[in-house]
């Protein structure tokens, strides 16, 4: 059995109970290397088969699958943060459907939401956004015309751009497509790590602020008026407010 696990943003207690089990367990162990924490490896089995996928194609990846399974492994596959987003699981999964191999899917914390807890903040603030756009800029891999920054952008929703950091000039041009060069943009690097770093500006400032901290991967760039303070109260606490569980009080 193959098991696909998110592995969280990079602190290693923010994985979870059920994805943390199958690590320790597996035989044959596949992870992407330059991502995904190794202290995460600490207590695997003394003769566990490690493979970072870092250097390995999908070929090259699927063959150790396929060939584990068939030898009766138990096989964690285990990606950064959640594989659901930028995981490129997609094709491995087609893949195992064809071969008519089983696999199972564990979600975890994606580092998005590593983010919005370093940051302290609430992406969907009544009066403000409720919409959360995770996106990214082209680069090697392409973008549909109708998922552009410039876009997206039109919607002043929060934001929340990855794998663009190292293009932050041309983001930024992009961005004010949409939102006021006034708008409050956090940077945040490795989310969750001890290294973690959060650079705080707006569209205007963003640049060069993130520049001279010399960040340029590694880091997500959070857009939208959510980092202010202005915002309506929820509906939620509100004592005038009738829901199925409370009636409204005087």
């Amino acid at each position: 059995m193959i098991y696909f696990i998110g592995a969280g943003p990079g602190d290693p207690d923010l994985i979870t109970v059920k994805g943390k089990r199958h690590i320790e367990e597996a035989d044959i162990i596949i992870h992407a290397g330059s991502l995904v924490n190794k202290a995460l490896l600490d207590n695997v089995r003394k003769d566990a088969e490690v493979h970072d996928s870092a250097g390995m194609t999908l070929e090259e990846v699927l063959d150790v699958m396929v060939k584990g399974t068939r030898a009766g492994k138990k096989i964690a596959r285990v990606h950064t943060g959640d594989p659901s987003i930028f995981g490129a699981i997609r094709e491995q999964l087609d893949s195992l459907d064809k071969q008519q191999i089983e696999y199972e899917i564990i979600p975890g914390v994606s580092s998005f939401l590593a983010a919005a807890a370093a940051l302290k903040k609430e992406y969907t603030l009544p009066g403000v956004t409720q919409t959360v756009i995770l996106t990214r800029m082209e680069g090697r891999t392409e973008v549909p015309s109708k998922e552009k920054i410039e876009a997206l952008a039109q919607h002043n929703a929060t934001m929340i751009i990855f794998l663009s950091t190292g293009m932050l000039d041309e983001l930024v041009d992009r961005l004010k497509c949409g939102y006021g060069e006034n708008t409050p943009v956090a940077v945040v690097y490795k989310a969750s790590w001890p290294e973690q770093k959060i650079v705080y500006g707006t569209l205007q400032s963003i640049v060069e602020m993130v520049k001279k901290e010399g960040i340029s991967k590694t880091a997500l760039v959070a857009v939208g008026d959510f980092l202010g303070d202005e915002y309506e109260l929820s509906k939620l606490y509100d004592k005038s407010f009738t829901h199925e569980f409370r009636s409204a009080k005087e």
